[in-house]
């Protein structure tokens, strides 16, 4: 079972803690949503795990969500359904409850992988959905070069492509989403041509990363940044990504449904 904060979250992430005003800068990106419907096809029932404040949560369908964080419960708005106290390790429902379920930036943060997407498949009768990160493509991004270390640690924490879908099993495909220029969820790569705004405090707080590195990095981060984006380094060297209309960095939507797992 995972390791239970003080607020309730579980896994590697304290949300009591990095949780505070998450909702100012994680915001659901149309864009991404649309990739989400569209996989979800015409589910009517739709389980959310790890579902946070309900980015990504279809409203046109009958949401069941679940999340462990007691600070991020209290964030969700009151149009979506109260969450449910649960971690994705021992999801509280019967075999096959749901036509679809669902998990948006959450697996990297569960203690057993396997066993949160075991019960998501056996709770489940049609796709399974993880919104997640390819750790082999996060060096894209210019943030590796101001923060090697935040990287690095993103990279260990988010689980390979070729174990989501071992685990799931089924029939399996694996999509690469683009990043709009303007991405209103505020993960890292949503700043490729921002780079100004994960200077505030608020936009790192909102990635849980930045937690499990030393707060010296972050310092040195600012610093970095701040000067060559004053004395023009940054631009030289990036300056076409503030026009770049899409980023296709590590954002992939891993898609399985339900095969011959036998043959």
């Amino acid at each position: 079972m995972s390791e239970r904060h003080q607020d309730g979250s579980a896994g590697d992430a304290n949300y009591g803690v990095i949780g505070k005003g998450y909702t100012s800068y994680r915001q659901p990106e149309p864009h991404i949503a649309e990739f989400i419907r569209h996989a979800l096809g015409d589910a009517r029932t739709v389980l959310n795990v790890g579902a946070g404040a309900g980015s990504y949560e279809p409203v046109d369908r009958a949401v069941t969500a679940v999340e462990p964080s007691a600070s991020m419960r209290a964030q969700r708005p009151a149009h979506l359904p109260v969450a449910i106290d649960a971690v994705a390790e021992k999801l509280p429902f019967a075999d096959k409850s749901f036509d679809a379920s669902m998990a948006s930036f959450t697996v990297h943060q569960w203690s057993d992988l396997a066993a949160g997407l075991a019960e998501m498949r056996r709770v489940t009768r049609g796709p399974v959905l993880i919104l997640t990160c390819d750790p082999n493509e996060l060096t894209r991004c210019w943030l590796n070069d101001y923060a090697p270390e935040m990287i690095a640690v993103e990279a260990r924490r988010y689980p390979a492509m070729g174990a989501i879908s071992k685990e799931l099993g089924g029939e399996v495909d694996i999509l690469a989403v683009p990043i709009p220029l303007g991405c209103i969820d505020g993960f890292g790569e949503a700043y490729y041509g921002r780079p100004e705004r994960i200077l505030e405090p608020g936009a790192r707080l909102a990635n849980s990363a930045w937690s499990f590195v030393d707060p010296s990095i972050g310092e040195r981060f600012v610093a970095d940044l701040s000067r060559d984006l004053g004395n023009g380094t940054w631009d030289a060297r990036y300056g076409g990504l503030r026009t770049q209309p899409f980023f296709e960095g590590s954002l992939r939507l891993v898609v399985a449904r339900p095969g011959d797992t036998a043959s």
